[in-house]
Formats: structure tokens, C-alpha cells, sequence
């Protein structure tokens, strides 16, 4: 997992979690699911270019996603639901489920060390949409 500080926004609690991410990610109530926002601010605050990247990170990952091998609707072009661009409060960001890693950890891992090479800030978000206790 990756240490980061919370960006301001979610310091002052600010995050808003689009709530579809959890229900559709999360196939089950028994299921632990947890997932991460990578943000489009360096370490050192500074908004990370290109302008687009969550976009391509994003359709880099969209063959990662329920039935997408078996054709019919699930096969149509479009973002995984387990890698998902957004903009939260001006900033591009993208949500990684963790999911994606019990699917493929190999999307998972370039996910991550995508996040880390670039030192752009990952926060923990848990079920209910609010930044997670990092000592837990």
C-alpha cells in the first residue's frame, strides 16, 4: 500500500465518493472492498501533466471489468468499473478498486507503480466513501 499525506480537500472533508462506485464494485455485503483515489497532485503539490493521464490510465485498464471476455454488452468500449477517472473538487483523479487486483494483479501492480514513479498522492477510501483509517 502506499503512504500519503491526505490532499487538503480531504483534510478538510471535502471528498465527495461517487456512491455507484462502492455498490458495483462490491458484489456482495460480505465482501471487503476498499478502494483508492489517486490524485493528479505530486507529493510535492504540483498538478501532474499530462492534462489527460487519467483518462489513458483509466482506458489502459477498461478490459478489466465483469464478463468483458464473453461479448454482448459487457464487451462495449468504456472504463472499467474497477479503474474509473473523476474529477473530485477541480482535481483529475482516478478510483482503483481493489478488486481490480483479485482480477488481475498485474493491472493492479501498473496501476500502483504508475501512481508511485509519478509520486502522485493515493489515498485510502473504505466502503462508506470517507478516507480510511490508515492504521488499520
Amino acid at each position: 500500500m502506499i503512504a500519503a499525506p491526505l490532499p487538503i480537500f480531504a483534510q478538510k472533508g471535502l471528498l465527495q465518493i461517487p456512491q455507484f462506485l462502492s455498490r458495483n464494485v462490491c458484489m456482495t455485503l460480505s465482501q471487503v472492498c476498499q478502494e483508492f483515489l489517486i490524485q493528479g497532485i505530486t507529493q510535492d503539490g504540483k498538478t501532474f501533466r499530462p492534462s489527460d493521464w487519467s483518462e489513458r490510465l483509466a482506458g489502459a485498464m477498461s478490459s478489466f471489468r465483469p464478463d468483458a471476455m464473453e461479448g454482448g454488452k459487457a464487451s462495449f468500449i468504456g472504463y472499467s468499473p474497477y479503474c474509473v477517472p473523476r474529477i473530485v473538487n477541480g482535481v483529475k483523479c482516478v478510483f482503483v478498486s481493489e478488486r481490480l487486483r483479485e482480477l488481475e494483479p498485474m493491472a493492479w501492480d501498473f496501476v500502483m507503480q504508475f501512481a508511485r514513479e509519478n509520486q502522485l498522492q493515493v489515498t485510502p477510501i473504505n466502503l462508506q466513501g470517507e478516507v480510511a483509517d490508515k492504521s488499520a
